[in-house]
C-alpha cells in the first residue's frame, strides 16, 4: 500500500470566519477566535486504514512546550472529551476528512502553525508529519467563559467591530469633536498589532513566557501600553508637546491610526513622528479591538498630572499674571486615555468590567513608560493600593488643585487657594451606536462634595500615605484657613471665538463686601498646547479698578489675530490670567483657557454611495481671511471607502475666496462608513471634518 500523504487543506475561511466574527478581516489567513470550534477538511492521497492513527499539534511561538500551554498534541476523536485543544471527526467521505478543532478559550493568542501527525504500526518510516499551514486565534468576546466577553450584543458591535469612531478633546468649557480612523480590519494592520507583541522588551527578554502570558488580557493590554509609546522599546509612536513639529508630522494632522500603524512596519520600526495623547489612544484602541480585545477611547477634562503621589497638583502664577512651568506637576485641558472590558481574576469581581489603559508616556511604572490596567470600579472606591497604577488614574481625576504665587525676585511663594472640584470633569467617551457624547463621570467617582467623595478621598490617602494625618481639602476644611476674599471675578466671552477674529473677553470683577476696594489687576495671554506647556506670551495689560459696595465693573480685554497669530498652535488655545490684587488681602487669580474654533470643512458625496462603484466626494473651504492662504493640503481617509491615504494638493486661496474640491473613492464594505478629512495649510495648521455615507451593497 503506498504511503499515505497529506495533498490539501480546505481551511473554509468564509463558513469560519462568518461563525467567528472576523470575517471584515483583509488577511488572507484563517482568523479564528478561542473557545470557539471551526472545521478544516483535509485531503490524503488515499483513503485512511483503521490502523493510522493521526495526531493534530498546534504551536504558537518560538519554544513552543506543552508546560507552557503554547503546545498541544491531541487525536481526533468521535466525542467531546476535556476542556484542552480537541478535535472532532465530522466526516469522512473518500480520502478527506473533515474536522471540528476546538482551542481551550484561555488558549494564548497569536499566530499558530497546524501540523498533523501520522503513526501506523506497519509502516517501515515510522511516524510521517505535514504541516497545514498557519492560523491566527484571537480573543472571543462572544464567549462566555472567555475574560473578555460582553454580554450586551449593542456593545460588542461598538467596542469590538466598529472601526472608526470619535474622540473628544478642547476644555471643559468647549468639549470639540474629531473622527478617528481605527481601522482595525485593514490590510496587514492584524499582522502588525501581533508584532507589536513581539517586539515588547517582554518577548525579546523571554519570548516563550511572553508567549504564554498572551492568553491573559490583563498581561497583554499592559504590554501594550507600553508598545504604544516608542520611550523604551521599538514603541510605535514619539511622543511631542513642544508645539514645534519638524521632522515629524503635527500630532493634530493624523485621521487615524492605519497609517501611523504602516509607517511603523515600513520604517523598520522605528516609533512615529509625532504623538499626543488621543493619538496613543486612538492606535491602542486599534490594536485592542483587532486582537479581540473590547475598548473604547476616553477623555478626561482638566486632568491632573501628579508626580509625587500627594494627589495634589501646584499651578504657579508670577505676580504679574505670567503662568509658570515652576515643578514637575501639571493640570491638562483634557487627557484621552482608554478603557478594555475584561475580568480581573487578580483582583476580584467587583473590579471586572471596565479597565483604564494609557499609553501616554508620562511617568514611569516598573521601570517602563506603561500604565494600566487599572479597575475603574476601584478608582471610584478609592482603592489605590491594587494594580496597576492606581494613584496617578485616581490622581488624574481626584486631585487638588493648589495654587501658587511665586515671586522670582526674591524666591517666596504664597499659597492662593485650593480647588477641590475643577480636576477631572466632564469625562467622555462616544455613545453606543451613536456620534454623541457619553458622560462616564460617574463611573470614575461620586459627586463633587459629596460625603462619599471626602471618604473616597480619605480612603486614598490613607493608603498612599499611612502615617499622614489625613484632613479632607473640603469646603469645610478651608473656612479657618483666613477669610474668604472681598472681590470675585471671572472671564466671560463676548462674541465669537474663531481664529481670524479678534478676540473679545470681559473681565466681570465683583465686590463682595460694604466697603469700597481698589483693585490692582495685571493680565496677560498665552498661547498654550492643550497640556499646559506655553508657547508665548501674546498680550498683557494692567488697570487699576475701583468697586463700590457690591458693584460689579465689566472691565473689556481685546485680543487681535496679528497678535496671536504667529504663536498659536494646532490646539487653538489662549490661556488668560488676571491677578487681582487688593491691600491686605490675597490676590485673586482669575484664569479662562479659550479654546478657539477653526472655519469650516464641509464634505458633501456627490452620488448614491455603492460597493465597488466609484463615488465622487466634493470638500469646500472659504478662507475667512483677509490674506491668502497657502500650502494648502487634503488628507482624506476612511476605512472601507479607500485603500491608504488620498493625499490632494489644494490651490492658494485668495482672500476671502472659497475652493472646492472633487476627489473620487471606491467604497469596498456596505453599511454605514465614516470619511475623515485633514485640511492644512499655513495659517490653519489641521482643520477636521468626517462624513457618514451610507454604502449600498
Amino acid at each position: 500500500m503506498r504511503a499515505l500523504r497529506f495533498q490539501g487543506v480546505n481551511w473554509q475561511k468564509s463558513a469560519n470566519r462568518d461563525a467567528h466574527h472576523t470575517e471584515k478581516f483583509s488577511s488572507q489567513e484563517l482568523i479564528v477566535r478561542r473557545g470557539q470550534p471551526f472545521e478544516i477538511a483535509i485531503a490524503w492521497n488515499r483513503n485512511i486504514t483503521p490502523e493510522e492513527h493521526l495526531d493534530f499539534v498546534v504551536s504558537t511561538g518560538p519554544s513552543s512546550s506543552e508546560s507552557a500551554k503554547t503546545k498541544a498534541t491531541f487525536p481526533i476523536s468521535t466525542g467531546s472529551t476535556g476542556g484542552g485543544w480537541k478535535a472532532l471527526l465530522k466526516s469522512k467521505e473518500g480520502n478527506v476528512l473533515t474536522v471540528i478543532i476546538s482551542s481551550p478559550v484561555s488558549a494564548p493568542i497569536g499566530w499558530y502553525t497546524l501540523n498533523i501527525q501520522v503513526t501506523s504500526p506497519s509502516s517501515s518510516e515510522g511516524m510521517y508529519t505535514a504541516n497545514l499551514g498557519v492560523f491566527v486565534l484571537l480573543f472571543n468576546p462572544w464567549m462566555q467563559g472567555d475574560d473578555v466577553f460582553m454580554s450586551n450584543e449593542a456593545e460588542r458591535r461598538e467596542f469590538v467591530e466598529e472601526d472608526s469612531g470619535a474622540i473628544f478633546v478642547g476644555s471643559a468649557n468647549r468639549i470639540n469633536m474629531v473622527g478617528w480612523n481605527f481601522g482595525q480590519y485593514e490590510e496587514d494592520i492584524l499582522k502588525i498589532s501581533l508584532t507589536v507583541l513581539d517586539k515588547s522588551l517582554n518577548f525579546r527578554r523571554d519570548a516563550a513566557t511572553d508567549v504564554a502570558r498572551r492568553n491573559d488580557p490583563k498581561y497583554i493590554t499592559r504590554v501594550l501600553s507600553a508598545m504604544i509609546n516608542g520611550n523604551d522599546d521599538y514603541g510605535v509612536l514619539l511622543g511631542n508637546w513642544s508645539g514645534n513639529y519638524s521632522g515629524g508630522r503635527d500630532p493634530r494632522n493624523w485621521n487615524g491610526s492605519v497609517e501611523i500603524l504602516k509607517t511603523w512596519e515600513t520604517s523598520g520600526f522605528r516609533p512615529v513622528q509625532f504623538g499626543q495623547c488621543w493619538v496613543f489612544a486612538g492606535v491602542l484602541n486599534t490594536v485592542m479591538r483587532c486582537l479581540g480585545i473590547p475598548a473604547r477611547v476616553v477623555t478626561n477634562f482638566n486632568s491632573a498630572h501628579d508626580t509625587d503621589r500627594n494627589l495634589t497638583v501646584d499651578v504657579y502664577y508670577d505676580p504679574m499674571g505670567n503662568p509658570l512651568q515652576k515643578g514637575s506637576d501639571s493640570v491638562w485641558n483634557f487627557h484621552v486615555w482608554n478603557e478594555a472590558w475584561f475580568m480581573r481574576n487578580d483582583l476580584g469581581p467587583i473590579f471586572n468590567g471596565w479597565q483604564v489603559l494609557d499609553a501616554t508616556p508620562q511617568e514611569r511604572s516598573q521601570g517602563v513608560y506603561q500604565c494600566g490596567p487599572a479597575s475603574v470600579n476601584a478608582i471610584r472606591e478609592g482603592d489605590v493600593d491594587l494594580n496597576f497604577d492606581m494613584p496617578f488614574i485616581f490622581a488624574e481625576v481626584n486631585a487638588d488643585r493648589i495654587t501658587w504665587i511665586y515671586n522670582s525676585s526674591n524666591g517666596s511663594q504664597k499659597q492662593n487657594g485650593v480647588d477641590t472640584h475643577s480636576i477631572g470633569q466632564f469625562i467622555s467617551t462616544k455613545a453606543v451606536g451613536s456620534y454623541s457624547r457619553m458622560d462616564v463621570t460617574e463611573k470614575y467617582k461620586y459627586p463633587e462634595g459629596s460625603s462619599e467623595e471626602r471618604q473616597v478621598q480619605q480612603r486614598a490617602m490613607k493608603k498612599l500615605k499611612p502615617s499622614a494625618s489625613i484632613t479632607p481639602t473640603s469646603a469645610e476644611s478651608e473656612e479657618g484657613e483666613g477669610s474668604s476674599p472681598s472681590i470675585s471675578g471671572r472671564f466671560k466671552v463676548n462674541g465669537v471665538l474663531e481664529v481670524g477674529q479678534e478676540v473679545n473677553l470681559i473681565l466681570l470683577l465683583k465686590n463682595q463686601s460694604q466697603d469700597r476696594k481698589t483693585v490692582a489687576v495685571h493680565m496677560t495671554a498665552w498661547t498654550i498646547v492643550y497640556n499646559g506647556t506655553l508657547v508665548h506670551e501674546v498680550w498683557k495689560d494692567s488697570a487699576i479698578i475701583s468697586l463700590e459696595s457690591e458693584e460689579e465693573v465689566q472691565h473689556p480685554v481685546k485680543i487681535s489675530y496679528g497678535q496671536y497669530e504667529k504663536y498659536l498652535k494646532a490646539d487653538n488655545m489662549i490661556r488668560t490670567t488676571a491677578i487681582c490684587k487688593l491691600a491686605d488681602e490675597d490676590e485673586v487669580v482669575v484664569e479662562r483657557d479659550l479654546v478657539l474654533d477653526n472655519p469650516a470643512l464641509i464634505l458633501e458625496v456627490l452620488d448614491q454611495a455603492q460597493v465597488q462603484k466609484p463615488l465622487n466626494v466634493q470638500m469646500i473651504f472659504s478662507n475667512p481671511l483677509n490674506e491668502p492662504v497657502k500650502d494648502c493640503v487634503l488628507m482624506v481617509e476612511g476605512s472601507g471607502l479607500l485603500r491608504g491615504n488620498l493625499k490632494i494638493d489644494v490651490p492658494s486661496l485668495r482672500p476671502k475666496e472659497q475652493s472646492k474640491v472633487r476627489f473620487e473613492i471606491l467604497p469596498t464594505r456596505s453599511g454605514t462608513k465614516q470619511l475623515l478629512a485633514d485640511f492644512s495649510c499655513n495659517k490653519f495648521p489641521a482643520i477636521k471634518a468626517m462624513l457618514s455615507i451610507d454604502v449600498a451593497e
